[in-house]
């Protein structure tokens, strides 16, 4: 590394965020960059450690220390050329990330880990600003035509890797715009979506097509689709939400959050919502179950909103405020963890299971439940939970937004059409390392292949399912490999 001495010399410093007062003013991006000098500081901090863990930590694989030391040493060029040696989109993962990496940080063994991500965000900062990213074409074209259905961050990392592998790729997108999960299901408090466009824009001029508002298995058959491409790559994503089975669930004003999220991602695109679908918090005591990365969300969201109150519920547990025994070092550890949202207001309960909600006139005016705690584990191994007696309590909720999960994908109507197997949890079956499903040349990754997970975790699939697929209609591959960057 430039600067051995580093991490002795400087602490870390997080990322910053612009006063709550203004963010909450607006929709625009809560963090603030840091001079470039600040960075450069923080990368000084890597310790070029004899086995980097960073990197197994990460899904992509990502070389840390080696754009660490480029971006001290003031070689951005050669930091993002590193950079997307393993991640298509480090705008991304750089904005929206949890961060894996940093949990397994070498120096956070009793330091606070380096700010990965914040380099990571800069150095992609850094070079479009500078005009470094331009559209990658492949030298020929094979003749081969690849379907990928879903265009989430596993979709795109697949169609651009498999686009310059020379190869036609074609997009579908059952929504009115591409990006998936990152247009629909992230505010653009944290994910701004120019970011998503400016990418498409390369990937356009790269040769990959898109078509929007094509629900397949529906405005297409799964014949035609495999009639009319060599291979089909899904990345559907896990869309089927875990549902809350209380007495009043039918009541107006208990909503998915997705459903949450996605109108109000669409209100800011310029959409218009008619005004007797609209799903606004404005004035409401809002109640988000599920303490998640979507349950943050919707807090952030319905702060925008002007909510009356805002209350998130936690069926387990509060985590401890460092890294629990159960976790240790190098594991992704369990934890209180607190983001730009939670900063911005509202109450945060744990160990409170939902019993009913009541309403009035169809709709719902409160939400009733029992704190729980949780005992020995019984004999599927799961703690067991019991009601605490006398602890039962009801808070006003006009509006209840359910963040609790997702069990696998959409199985009616592409699923069931291609006759795909699918595993124990409801996702598609496909084999972890060639990503082929039960029928040939039709493949699967992301989350309808692993489950709910992370966006990085849904590129890191789409790139190695690319490899897969372009090897299934090559014969071989020369597209780079998780393993094969080192």
């Amino acid at each position: 590394m430039g600067k051995v001495t580093g991490f002795l010399e400087h602490g870390r410093e997080d990322t910053s965020y612009r006063p709550k007062e203004e963010r909450l003013a607006d929709w625009n991006e809560v963090q603030q960059d840091p001079s470039v000098e600040a960075v450069q500081k923080q990368a000084s901090r890597c310790m070029d450690c004899g086995i980097p863990f960073c990197n197994n930590g990460c899904p992509l694989g990502n070389i840390i220390p080696d754009w660490n030391d480029y971006a001290f040493r003031d070689k951005w060029e050669d930091a993002i050329a590193r950079l997307h040696s393993t991640n298509n989109f480090p705008e991304f993962t750089g904005l929206v990330c949890p961060a894996p990496c940093e949990t397994a940080c070498v120096l956070g063994i009793n330091q606070d880990a380096v700010t990965i991500k914040q380099i990571e965000w800069e150095i992609i900062r850094h070079a479009w600003e500078e005009g470094w990213i331009h559209p990658v074409k492949p030298e020929k074209r094979t003749g081969r035509s690849v379907a990928v259905v879903g265009s989430g961050p596993a979709g795109l990392a697949a169609a651009q890797q498999l686009s310059r592998a020379g190869h036609s790729v074609t997009v579908f997108e059952k929504q009115d715009r591409i990006g998936g999960l990152l247009r629909y299901g992230i505010p653009d408090f944290k994910l701004e979506k120019w970011i998503i466009d400016r990418r498409l824009d390369q990937m356009r001029a790269e040769g990959v097509h898109f078509q929007t508002g094509v629900h397949v298995g529906k405005d297409l058959s799964a014949a035609d689709l495999r009639k009319n491409f060599d291979a089909v790559l899904l990345c559907l994503g896990s869309e089927h939400p875990r549902d809350l089975e209380v007495e009043g669930r039918e009541l107006d004003g208990v909503h998915f959050a997705m459903d949450f999220l996605r109108q109000s991602n669409k209100r800011n695109s310029g959409d218009e919502i008619p005004a007797d679908e609209a799903l606004m918090a404005t004035d409401k005591h809002v109640i988000v179950l599920g303490g998640g990365d979507t349950g943050s969300d919707c807090v952030g969201t319905s702060h925008r909103h002007g909510a009356k109150s805002v209350t998130s519920i936690e069926l387990l547990d509060r985590p401890p405020d460092t890294r629990a025994g159960s976790t240790p070092w190098p594991q992704w550890p369990l934890m209180f963890r607190t983001s730009s949202s939670h900063l911005e207001g509202g109450e945060r309960i744990y160990a409170r299971m939902t019993k009913s909600v009541t309403g009035e006139n169809g709709r719902i005016t409160a939400l009733n439940g029992v704190e729980v705690r949780f005992g020995a584990p019984d004999e599927s191994g799961r703690p067991r939970m019991e009601d605490v007696p006398g602890s039962e309590f009801s808070l006003p909720a006009d509006l209840v937004l359910l963040a609790m999960g997702f069990l696998h994908p959409w199985q009616e109507g592409l699923i069931e059409d291609l006759g795909l197997k699918k595993d124990g949890r409801g996702n598609v079956a496909a084999d972890p390392r060639e990503f082929a499903s039960s029928e040939p040349g039709v493949f699967a990754a992301g989350d309808c292949r692993r489950g709910q997970s992370l966006v990085v975790w849904a590129i890191s699939e789409g790139r190695e399912a690319a490899r897969a697929v372009d090897s299934y209609l090559s014969g071989q591959t020369r597209l780079q490999s998780r393993t094969s960057a080192y």
